[in-house]
């Protein structure tokens, strides 16, 4: 029978335990982080000074560049304390980072808002290509402007809510074999150091899968079905040009999203695979969120032209 203590305190183990690397590790990710804010924040600024951009579309592009600094913000700068912790003390020991139980369940909150966020607001920003491609005429009585702000408001209470039900069932935890996760923020590897009360915890993971992660994608996916459907209908090919560009950024980075989360979820959990699992939870939580805003300004014509126009460099006529 094990030998049942509840912790009140964790340690995270992040990238291994060798301090020669955490300068390295430091810089990088101190460097993808400001990357990820400063680009989001150009994005946001972009569409907020023209007026030419106020449009659900990139409303909604803004409101992903919102979610994606709150994202990348509720992981990194506690990755970057720990590792910052590493470098001053550079003996072994410094290499865990000690933090107490309710501080990682409000990392857990913030992190679970925006990722429930992000996994709605994706699926939305495909219903909108939809609309427009597929329903044009009845695109602003569809995505009117006060449609537009409950789609907000309901975003956020669905990412707050999903956050609840996931702190709540982590708060029913005990934790017996080991207060260490080898993880660069507190997440459901919890489950995988608890030794009671996982089982509220595994029922909240595969409801959350199901409504927030296999709906939306699957909606999403079924939106392109018919996008794809209309493009191969039209006779003009620049037409067809036009239309995939302005799809084929969203479906980039939904992809995207998708395929770095779920090698995270869906890997083995198993010592040897420690290490897989960090970066890829790494590139989902930090380089995404960078990606983001890039790929869709160097697709995007007018988001190109609007941040000219702001920067004062006169556009050329092609």
């Amino acid at each position: 029978m094990e030998n049942i203590s509840d912790f009140s305190e964790l340690y995270i183990l992040p990238f291994g335990s060798r301090p020669q690397d955490k300068p390295f590790l430091f810089s990088l990710f101190l460097f993808i982080y400001s990357s990820g804010v400063l680009v989001n924040v150009v994005s946001i600024a972009v569409i907020y000074l023209d007026s030419r951009l106020h449009t659900p579309m990139y409303l909604f592009l803004c409101l992903l560049s919102i979610v994606d600094i709150c994202y990348t913000s509720a992981v990194t700068p506690g990755l970057l304390d720990m590792l910052l912790s590493a470098i001053h003390q550079p003996s072994p020991p410094a290499s865990w980072t000690c933090c107490s139980l309710r501080q990682c369940f409000t990392q857990m909150f913030f992190f679970f808002t925006a990722s429930g966020a992000e996994d709605i607001l994706l699926f939305i920003m495909a219903y909108d290509r939809y609309v427009a491609i597929c329903r044009p005429l009845h695109y602003n009585q569809i995505l009117s402007r006060k449609n537009c702000f409950l789609i907000t408001i309901a975003l956020w209470i669905c990412g707050c809510l999903n956050s609840v039900l996931f702190t709540t069932a982590a708060s029913y935890m005990s934790f017996c074999r080991s207060n260490t996760i080898h993880q660069i923020h507190c997440d459901s590897s919890l489950t995988k150091i608890a030794c009671t009360g996982t089982e509220l915890f595994h029922i909240v993971i595969y409801l959350e899968t199901i409504v927030l992660g296999l709906g939306p994608l699957l909606c999403s996916l079924m939106s392109y079905v018919e996008i794809i459907k209309v493009i191969l209908r039209m006779k003009s090919k620049d037409g067809r040009r036009k239309v995939f560009s302005t799809c084929s950024s969203h479906l980039t980075v939904l992809l995207l999203y998708y395929d770095t989360a779920g090698c995270v979820y869906l890997m083995p959990s198993k010592k040897n695979v420690y290490l897989l699992d960090q970066i890829f939870t790494a590139l989902y939580s930090t380089v995404t969120p960078v990606l983001n805003p890039l790929i869709y300004s160097l697709r995007n014509k007018d988001f190109r032209g609007a941040l000219l126009r702001l920067l004062g460099v006169k556009e050329t006529v092609k």
